[in-house]
């Protein structure tokens, strides 16, 4: 029986497969084979042109020994742990705010998610403009007779992190928003009315009943903002430029100029590993979660 089965569910829309095959092989030649060839090349001393002369692990030893490269993988740290925190907890709160049929629900579901719909370049000119302190937050602020207010957190090596950090939860925590209310609005309506009936509070309803069954919807989330902290560098560069100094130096940045300005691409491979096997951490659990959990309940 099973195998009169199997021929069919091979077959089975077999146009659609054969028009998928060209692009099944040029995702595996341009993504897996990229991506293979970068590890492979990364422990070469390829400068100006790869070349395949081997030198073990130096070029690794050669980037944590790096003082900016520990500075921009301190950074993303910074940078995720916060942005993680904040999208999750504020993109949370304004979906539970929009679930409630709010008046002019379409109108400010719009105006939070339009950030979302600028570049990062644009975005990062907007909030180098608001936060400088000669005609920004500082300077209006000071014009209203606080005089001694300060505000300038991208010209302190410090806090400049944080600064980034501002435009990137601008620009994010409005599509963060959006998958939480699609998935607030994927709730039985049953379930509130048994809660009111029971007379259980409504923070306790979704701490304890409406958050649990959203778990595939906060895994989604936290894959698409880990992916966008890792890759993070369209910002960097519109406000900060990586500075004061090196202060703002991320991964990407590091990769990038490595690689370009300072035509070391054996450094800028290893790099690029380093952040491959950080994204690898991410997806792999995300993988596990969706698929391996599923097999485990059946």
């Amino acid at each position: 029986m099973a195998s009169s089965v199997r021929p069919n569910q091979i077959f089975r829309n077999i146009n659609a497969k054969i028009a998928a095959i060209p692009m099944v092989l040029t995702a595996m030649v341009v993504f897996v084979g990229c991506t293979i060839w970068t590890v492979v090349y990364s422990f070469t001393n390829s400068k100006l042109l790869p070349k395949l002369d081997f030198v073990g692990m130096a070029q690794y030893e050669r980037l944590w020994a790096s003082r900016r490269w520990l500075i921009s993988i301190e950074n993303l740290a910074i940078y995720g742990i916060c942005s993680l925190i904040f999208s999750f907890v504020v993109g949370f709160m304004l979906a539970a705010l929009m679930d409630q049929k709010i008046r002019f629900e379409n109108t400010f579901r719009t105006i939070i998610l339009y950030p979302f719909a600028l570049s990062f370049v644009v975005t990062g000119l907007v909030w180098q403009w608001i936060l400088n302190p000669e005609f920004g937050v500082q300077n209006v602020v000071r014009s209203m007779g606080f005089t001694e207010f300060t505000f300038d957190p991208l010209y302190d090596a410090q806090i400049v992190i944080y600064g980034i950090l501002i435009a990137g939860l601008w620009q994010g925590t409005g599509f963060i928003m959006v998958i939480m209310l699609a998935g607030l609005r994927g709730i039985d309506t049953d379930i509130w009315k048994a809660s009111r009936v029971d007379g259980i509070p409504k923070w306790k309803t979704y701490l304890f009943v409406v958050i649990p069954m959203m778990r595939p919807v906060f895994i989604t989330a936290l894959v698409l903002i880990s992916a966008g902290i890792v890759k993070v560098y369209d910002l960097v560069i519109a406000q900060t430029n990586g500075g004061p100094g090196i202060a703002s130096e991320v991964p990407a940045k590091y990769v990038m100029d490595t690689m370009f300005r300072n035509q070391n691409l054996g450094q800028g491979f290893a790099a690029s590993t380093m952040m491959l096997v950080s994204v690898l951490v991410i997806l792999i659990p995300w993988a596990y979660l969706e698929f391996g959990g599923r097999k485990n309940d059946k």
